[in-house]
């Protein structure tokens, strides 16, 4: 799959930050006086971070990537010093990416005694590590907080009598954010292997109990087909969240004005591009709240 990755000239690079807010998913760091890309798995592509370098040190890099490969980045990471690889870990245990975060770790163990790094020392710097505390004056920082990807799944609610609700009036089903399109990063682990949810923006509010109808037991993105722009990027997106993070399933949930067809038209092009099969649904909602059809397509 070809996707498109930030890449930093270090010979140009004065360390003057000013691409680390413009980095929104906070990929980007600023360590012994370089910008640094420690994680490549939130690196989304667009470029929100070159027109703010006074150098021009960043580009954007189109290339052949296969499925993230945790063990890959931290053998690049490794030579970059001990600085950039506790960065690196750290993030992706802020991110709640512990898969990853185990894998890397295993890897530095595997090979201790071949790299020059104290890996004991790394290992405890970010075992011992508190999230970074977010500078609310500052903005985004190093990278806003309503995009930072977090899970919060809920264990499984227990079966209640028939005539008792499944779940508490009113409780949220929604098990990770962000879930704007433009947001999501199609690599967070709470992607992988999940049944997904792609709903326009105005279904929640027609369907009373969109919660528990819907989202329940599936991870949410949304999408405006008609006002939002860049939607090249979110079929690139679909793409990478069906080969890379290998969702299960598709629901698609729309609303039955003609525009909000352009969100499975969206979804089409997506399927029809990518590498793996998945079932895709497709659910219509009327202005008035009702379901009019639901069907695999």
């Amino acid at each position: 799959m070809i996707r498109e990755i930030v890449k930093i000239d270090e010979d140009l690079c004065n360390g003057c930050g000013d691409c680390i807010p413009n980095c929104h998913e906070g990929a980007l760091q600023i360590i012994d006086g370089k910008a640094r890309l420690i994680s490549e798995l939130m690196c989304d592509g667009l470029g929100a971070c070159l027109g703010h370098c006074p150098q021009g040190a960043l580009e954007i890099e189109k290339r052949e990537a296969d499925e993230y490969d945790e063990t890959i980045v931290i053998q690049q990471m490794v030579p970059k010093g001990a600085n950039t690889v506790v960065a690196h870990l750290k993030h992706l245990k802020d991110h709640n990416e512990i898969g990853f975060l185990k894998e890397a770790v295993s890897y530095l163990k595997a090979h201790e005694d071949e790299i020059e790094l104290d890996v004991p020392a790394i290992i405890s710097a970010v075992h011992n590590s508190k999230p970074e505390a977010k500078n609310e004056s500052a903005g985004c920082g190093g990278g806003c907080p309503g995009s930072a990807p977090v899970s919060f799944e809920k264990p499984a609610f227990v079966m209640a009598p028939q005539s008792a609700p499944t779940a508490p009036a009113g409780e949220s089903q929604l098990q990770q954010w962000p879930v704007q399109m433009h947001l999501i990063n199609p690599s967070a682990g709470y992607f992988h292997g999940s049944d997904l949810l792609i709903a326009a923006d105005c279904a929640a509010f027609a369907h009373g109990d969109f919660h528990n109808t819907f989202i329940k037991g599936k991870k949410l993105v949304i999408a405006c087909p008609k006002l939002d722009q860049g939607k090249e990027i979110y079929v690139e997106k679909m793409i990478r969240l069906i080969d890379e993070s290998k969702v299960n399933t598709i629901t698609v949930a729309i609303m039955e004005v003609p525009c909000c067809g352009g969100l499975s038209q969206l979804v089409q092009m997506a399927t029809s591009r990518a590498r793996r099969k998945v079932p895709v649904k497709e659910i219509i909602i009327g202005i008035r709240g009702d379901i009019l059809s639901e069907e695999w397509v």
